[in-house]
C-alpha cells in the first residue's frame, strides 16, 4: 500500500483526528506574524488552514490526499471560511511553491526538508515560517512514524533555517492530549536578516 493511500485510509476510517487543534505555540506567534496571505502546506484536515482563516488570513492549502481534503472543507465550512481558503490537490514533492507571495508558511508534522529551499522562497519579505515535526529520540514514545527516515534528527531543522531569523525553536518531549508521549520539534522563523533584528514579546504560560 502506497503512502499515500495509507493516509487517504486514515482520513476515511477516522484513525486521524478529523478537526485537531493547530500548535499553541503557532497561537502564542500569530499576532507577530504578519496579516495577508498564508500557505498551509500538508494541510490534512485543515487544522492551520481553517484555523489561519478564522483569523483574517487567505488561505491556499495543499495536499495530495482527496479524504484528508474533503474533511478540511468540511471543517472550513462549519466554521464559517469556506470562502477564505483555496484547497490544492497536489504532491508536496513536487509542487511549484511562488516566490516571494506569502506571509505566513505553516507545516504540521510533514518533514518537508528536500522541499524547504523552496519553501523558504515563498516567503514575503518578513514573512513567517512555522513547522512542527516529529523527532528523532531514545526516549520511548508512541507517536509518530517508527522510521526514522521521516522524523527530523536532533536540530537538523534548525540548521536547515539558520539563514532566517529564528525566533523560536524546541526539542522535546511532550504528551499528547490522547495521553501519548510525542517527541516533537518546533521553529518559529522570520524572513529577514542583519546582525541586529526585533523580536517579539511572547507572553507563556
Amino acid at each position: 500500500m502506497s503512502r499515500l493511500s495509507r493516509w487517504d485510509e486514515r482520513f476515511e476510517n477516522g484513525e486521524y483526528p478529523s478537526d485537531p487543534e493547530p500548535s499553541p505555540v503557532l497561537r502564542r506567534y500569530l499576532d507577530a506574524c504578519p496579516d495577508g496571505r498564508a500557505l498551509d502546506i500538508a494541510t490534512g484536515t485543515g487544522r492551520n488552514a481553517v484555523f489561519l482563516a478564522t483569523e483574517g488570513y487567505r488561505v491556499h492549502a495543499i495536499d495530495q490526499s482527496r479524504p484528508g481534503l474533503r474533511l478540511a472543507r468540511e471543517n472550513a465550512r462549519e466554521r464559517g471560511v469556506a470562502d477564505r481558503i483555496d484547497w490544492i490537490q497536489a504532491d508536496v514533492g513536487s509542487y511549484a511553491f511562488p516566490p516571494a507571495t506569502y506571509d505566513l508558511v505553516t507545516i504540521s508534522f510533514y518533514r518537508a526538508v528536500d522541499r524547504l529551499p523552496d519553501i523558504k522562497e515563498a516567503l514575503a519579505p518578513g514573512g513567517v515560517l512555522f513547522v512542527q515535526h516529529h523527532l528523532r529520540t531514545d526516549d520511548p514514545v508512541e507517536s509518530g512514524s517508527g522510521d526514522d527516515r521521516h522524523r527530523f534528527a536532533a536540530n537538523e531543522l534548525l540548521g536547515a533555517c539558520l539563514d532566517l531569523t529564528v525566533l523560536q525553536y524546541a526539542e522535546r518531549i511532550e504528551r499528547r492530549d490522547d495521553g501519548r508521549r510525542s517527541a516533537v520539534v518546533e521553529l518559529v522563523a522570520r524572513n529577514s536578516s542583519g546582525p541586529r533584528q526585533s523580536y517579539p514579546h511572547i507572553e507563556w504560560d
